[in-house]
Protein backbone atom coordinates (compact mmCIF):
# COMPACT_ATOMS: atom_id res chain seq x y z
CA UNK A 1 0.00 0.00 0.00
CA UNK A 2 1.43 3.52 -0.72
CA UNK A 3 1.84 5.96 1.50
CA UNK A 4 -0.43 9.22 1.33
CA UNK A 5 1.77 12.12 0.58
CA UNK A 6 2.49 14.70 3.25
CA UNK A 7 5.06 16.96 3.91
CA UNK A 8 7.24 18.68 6.69
CA UNK A 9 8.39 22.36 5.93
CA UNK A 10 11.00 23.25 8.72
CA UNK A 11 12.30 26.96 8.41
CA UNK A 12 13.29 29.64 10.53
CA UNK A 13 10.95 32.89 10.03
CA UNK A 14 6.90 33.22 9.14
CA UNK A 15 7.25 33.89 4.84
CA UNK A 16 10.23 31.72 4.42
CA UNK A 17 7.14 29.04 3.77
CA UNK A 18 5.77 31.17 1.39
CA UNK A 19 7.26 30.01 -1.50
CA UNK A 20 10.27 27.49 -2.64
CA UNK A 21 7.11 24.94 -1.95
CA UNK A 22 4.45 26.19 -1.51
CA UNK A 23 2.61 25.48 -5.45
CA UNK A 24 4.05 22.06 -4.68
CA UNK A 25 1.63 21.96 -1.57
CA UNK A 26 -0.99 23.56 -3.81
CA UNK A 27 -1.10 21.08 -6.19
CA UNK A 28 -0.97 18.02 -4.01
CA UNK A 29 -3.57 19.39 -1.33
CA UNK A 30 -7.00 17.00 -2.67
CA UNK A 31 -4.48 13.96 -2.21
CA UNK A 32 -5.87 11.32 -0.47
CA UNK A 33 -4.44 11.39 3.04
CA UNK A 34 -2.38 14.64 2.34
CA UNK A 35 -1.11 16.26 5.21
CA UNK A 36 1.16 19.66 5.33
CA UNK A 37 2.90 20.32 8.76
CA UNK A 38 4.52 23.66 9.08
CA UNK A 39 7.34 24.35 11.95
CA UNK A 40 8.65 28.04 12.28
CA UNK A 41 11.54 28.24 14.53
CA UNK A 42 11.02 31.95 15.15
CA UNK A 43 8.11 34.78 15.22
CA UNK A 44 10.71 36.85 12.82
CA UNK A 45 10.26 39.95 15.61
CA UNK A 46 14.01 41.27 14.35
CA UNK A 47 12.17 42.00 11.05
CA UNK A 48 12.13 44.57 9.12
CA UNK A 49 8.92 46.95 8.77
CA UNK A 50 7.56 47.68 5.75
CA UNK A 51 6.20 51.52 5.80
CA UNK A 52 2.19 51.98 6.30
CA UNK A 53 2.09 48.43 8.25
CA UNK A 54 0.76 49.42 11.90
CA UNK A 55 3.10 48.10 14.10
CA UNK A 56 6.35 48.77 16.50
CA UNK A 57 9.41 46.10 16.39
CA UNK A 58 7.47 45.52 19.96
CA UNK A 59 4.44 43.64 18.32
CA UNK A 60 5.90 43.00 15.14
CA UNK A 61 6.26 39.52 16.31
CA UNK A 62 2.56 38.85 17.03
CA UNK A 63 1.81 40.68 14.14
CA UNK A 64 3.48 38.35 11.79
CA UNK A 65 2.27 35.05 13.54
CA UNK A 66 -0.82 36.50 12.06
CA UNK A 67 0.23 37.09 8.70
CA UNK A 68 1.20 33.68 8.41
CA UNK A 69 -2.34 32.34 9.48
CA UNK A 70 -3.95 34.53 7.10
CA UNK A 71 -1.12 33.98 4.19
CA UNK A 72 -2.02 30.28 4.10
CA UNK A 73 -5.90 31.24 4.06
CA UNK A 74 -4.99 32.96 1.62
CA UNK A 75 -2.95 30.23 0.12
CA UNK A 76 -6.04 28.07 0.60
CA UNK A 77 -4.29 25.29 2.11
CA UNK A 78 -3.98 25.06 5.88
CA UNK A 79 -1.25 23.25 7.42
CA UNK A 80 -2.82 20.47 9.30
CA UNK A 81 0.11 21.62 12.26
CA UNK A 82 1.20 24.88 12.87
CA UNK A 83 4.44 24.37 14.83
CA UNK A 84 6.32 27.61 16.39
CA UNK A 85 9.79 26.57 18.21
CA UNK A 86 9.70 30.15 20.20
CA UNK A 87 13.19 31.08 19.78
CA UNK A 88 14.11 34.38 19.28
CA UNK A 89 14.95 35.85 15.67
CA UNK A 90 18.36 36.69 14.40
CA UNK A 91 19.52 34.46 17.11
CA UNK A 92 19.15 30.48 16.15
CA UNK A 93 22.76 30.01 15.88
CA UNK A 94 23.22 30.84 19.35
CA UNK A 95 20.45 28.11 20.37
CA UNK A 96 22.09 24.97 21.71
CA UNK A 97 22.61 22.62 18.27
CA UNK A 98 21.52 19.34 20.15
CA UNK A 99 18.28 21.33 21.64
CA UNK A 100 17.56 22.26 18.61
CA UNK A 101 17.73 18.84 16.57
CA UNK A 102 16.03 17.26 19.56
CA UNK A 103 13.22 19.57 18.88
CA UNK A 104 12.66 19.17 15.20
CA UNK A 105 13.29 15.49 15.66
CA UNK A 106 10.30 14.86 18.22
CA UNK A 107 8.25 16.79 15.44
CA UNK A 108 9.48 14.50 12.20
CA UNK A 109 9.38 11.22 14.47
CA UNK A 110 5.72 12.25 15.38
CA UNK A 111 4.60 12.99 12.24
CA UNK A 112 6.89 11.16 10.11
CA UNK A 113 6.28 13.16 7.01
CA UNK A 114 7.07 11.49 3.74
CA UNK A 115 9.06 14.62 2.12
CA UNK A 116 10.56 17.25 4.50
CA UNK A 117 11.66 20.37 3.30
CA UNK A 118 14.10 22.88 4.22
CA UNK A 119 16.92 25.46 3.90
CA UNK A 120 20.45 24.15 2.12
CA UNK A 121 24.00 24.64 3.73
CA UNK A 122 23.60 28.51 1.79
CA UNK A 123 20.43 28.89 3.75
CA UNK A 124 19.07 30.58 0.24
CA UNK A 125 20.12 34.33 1.28
CA UNK A 126 22.94 32.91 3.70
CA UNK A 127 21.01 34.08 6.40
CA UNK A 128 22.46 32.42 9.84
CA UNK A 129 18.33 31.57 10.87
CA UNK A 130 18.16 29.86 7.61
CA UNK A 131 21.51 28.15 7.98
CA UNK A 132 21.29 27.10 11.49
CA UNK A 133 17.34 25.41 10.99
CA UNK A 134 18.64 23.49 8.12
CA UNK A 135 21.61 22.38 9.39
CA UNK A 136 19.60 21.28 12.36
CA UNK A 137 16.69 19.46 10.25
CA UNK A 138 19.10 17.50 8.43
CA UNK A 139 20.42 16.07 11.55
CA UNK A 140 17.37 15.38 12.51
CA UNK A 141 16.37 13.73 9.42
CA UNK A 142 18.96 11.42 9.83
CA UNK A 143 18.18 10.67 13.54
CA UNK A 144 14.71 10.14 12.75
CA UNK A 145 15.34 7.89 10.18
CA UNK A 146 16.98 5.92 12.62
CA UNK A 147 14.01 4.83 14.00
CA UNK A 148 11.71 2.07 12.31
CA UNK A 149 8.84 3.21 10.42
CA UNK A 150 6.87 5.16 7.36
CA UNK A 151 7.89 8.07 6.31
CA UNK A 152 10.75 10.65 5.80
CA UNK A 153 11.76 9.51 2.27
CA UNK A 154 13.25 12.50 0.80
CA UNK A 155 14.99 15.38 2.45
CA UNK A 156 14.60 18.66 -0.01
CA UNK A 157 16.77 21.93 0.13
CA UNK A 158 15.15 25.00 -1.55
CA UNK A 159 17.37 26.61 -4.18
CA UNK A 160 17.76 29.02 -7.11
CA UNK A 161 19.48 27.95 -10.63
CA UNK A 162 22.57 29.50 -11.07
CA UNK A 163 20.94 30.85 -14.69
CA UNK A 164 18.01 32.10 -12.96
CA UNK A 165 19.51 34.17 -10.82
CA UNK A 166 22.27 35.40 -13.81
CA UNK A 167 19.34 36.41 -15.68
CA UNK A 168 17.75 38.07 -12.37
CA UNK A 169 21.44 40.10 -12.19
CA UNK A 170 21.30 41.27 -16.08
CA UNK A 171 17.92 43.03 -15.35
CA UNK A 172 18.56 44.41 -11.75
CA UNK A 173 21.76 46.08 -13.79
CA UNK A 174 19.62 47.34 -16.25
CA UNK A 175 17.64 48.59 -13.98
CA UNK A 176 19.62 49.99 -11.94
CA UNK A 177 18.75 47.93 -8.83
CA UNK A 178 21.17 46.72 -6.20
CA UNK A 179 22.62 43.58 -7.87
CA UNK A 180 22.63 40.71 -6.10
CA UNK A 181 26.51 39.56 -3.89
CA UNK A 182 26.07 36.27 -3.00
CA UNK A 183 29.05 37.07 -0.72
CA UNK A 184 27.17 39.27 1.06
CA UNK A 185 24.30 38.14 3.94
CA UNK A 186 21.08 38.37 2.64
CA UNK A 187 21.88 38.25 -0.45
CA UNK A 188 20.43 35.59 -3.09
CA UNK A 189 22.71 32.39 -3.08
CA UNK A 190 22.21 30.41 -6.28
CA UNK A 191 23.56 26.62 -7.09
CA UNK A 192 24.64 25.29 -9.96
CA UNK A 193 21.68 24.16 -12.62
CA UNK A 194 23.77 20.52 -12.88
CA UNK A 195 22.83 20.35 -8.44
CA UNK A 196 19.06 20.75 -9.11
CA UNK A 197 17.55 17.04 -8.58
CA UNK A 198 13.75 18.42 -8.87
CA UNK A 199 11.85 21.42 -10.37
CA UNK A 200 8.32 21.17 -10.20
CA UNK A 201 6.24 23.20 -12.68
CA UNK A 202 3.29 24.90 -10.66
CA UNK A 203 2.49 27.85 -13.21
CA UNK A 204 -1.17 26.84 -12.99
CA UNK A 205 -0.91 27.67 -9.21
CA UNK A 206 1.55 30.25 -8.97
CA UNK A 207 -2.02 32.79 -8.13
CA UNK A 208 -1.72 30.56 -5.27
CA UNK A 209 1.46 31.25 -3.91
CA UNK A 210 1.29 35.56 -4.43
CA UNK A 211 -1.54 35.24 -2.50
CA UNK A 212 -0.12 34.12 0.17
CA UNK A 213 2.89 36.16 -0.37
CA UNK A 214 0.59 39.30 -0.24
CA UNK A 215 -0.47 38.53 3.06
CA UNK A 216 2.65 38.96 4.68
CA UNK A 217 2.58 42.58 4.68
CA UNK A 218 4.91 43.75 7.35
CA UNK A 219 7.99 41.99 4.39
CA UNK A 220 6.72 43.74 1.26
CA UNK A 221 9.85 45.79 1.03
CA UNK A 222 11.93 42.19 1.55
CA UNK A 223 9.89 40.19 -0.91
CA UNK A 224 9.46 42.45 -3.54
CA UNK A 225 11.44 45.03 -5.58
CA UNK A 226 9.59 48.14 -6.20
CA UNK A 227 7.78 48.37 -9.33
CA UNK A 228 7.21 44.20 -9.53
CA UNK A 229 3.93 43.52 -10.74
CA UNK A 230 1.95 40.69 -9.16
CA UNK A 231 1.77 39.16 -12.74
CA UNK A 232 6.05 39.48 -12.73
CA UNK A 233 5.74 37.78 -9.40
CA UNK A 234 3.96 35.22 -10.29
CA UNK A 235 5.82 34.31 -12.70
CA UNK A 236 8.79 34.19 -10.95
CA UNK A 237 7.39 31.30 -8.52
CA UNK A 238 6.09 29.79 -11.47
CA UNK A 239 8.61 26.81 -11.05
CA UNK A 240 10.23 25.51 -8.20
CA UNK A 241 13.54 24.05 -7.96
CA UNK A 242 15.03 22.25 -4.97
CA UNK A 243 18.50 19.61 -4.07
CA UNK A 244 17.76 16.42 -2.82
CA UNK A 245 19.60 16.42 0.17
CA UNK A 246 18.67 12.68 1.04
CA UNK A 247 18.68 10.32 -0.77
CA UNK A 248 21.00 11.50 -3.73
CA UNK A 249 20.13 11.22 -7.31
CA UNK A 250 22.36 8.75 -9.03
CA UNK A 251 24.36 10.44 -11.94
CA UNK A 252 22.06 10.59 -15.14
CA UNK A 253 18.70 10.37 -13.90
CA UNK A 254 16.29 12.85 -15.33
CA UNK A 255 15.20 15.77 -13.22
CA UNK A 256 12.20 15.29 -11.03
CA UNK A 257 8.96 17.10 -11.82
CA UNK A 258 7.53 16.57 -8.51
CA UNK A 259 8.53 16.11 -4.98
CA UNK A 260 6.65 12.88 -4.36
CA UNK A 261 7.50 11.47 -7.85
CA UNK A 262 8.68 7.96 -7.44
CA UNK A 263 7.63 7.69 -3.40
Amino acid sequence: MNEPHTIAVVVAHPDDDAYGCAGSIAMHEHDPGFRFVLVLATDGAAGQISAGVPVTPGTLGAWRREESANAWRAHGTIPVRHEWLGYDDGRLAEVDFEELVARVRTILLQERPQVVATFGPDGITGHRDHIAIGAATDEAFRRAREVPGPGLRRLVHGAIRASVFERWNTVRRRTGAVVWDPTIEYHLRPVPDESIDIEVDTSTVSWRVVAGLLEHRSQRDVLMDPGVTVGRWQRVVSREPSVMAWPSRAAGEPLLTDLFQGL
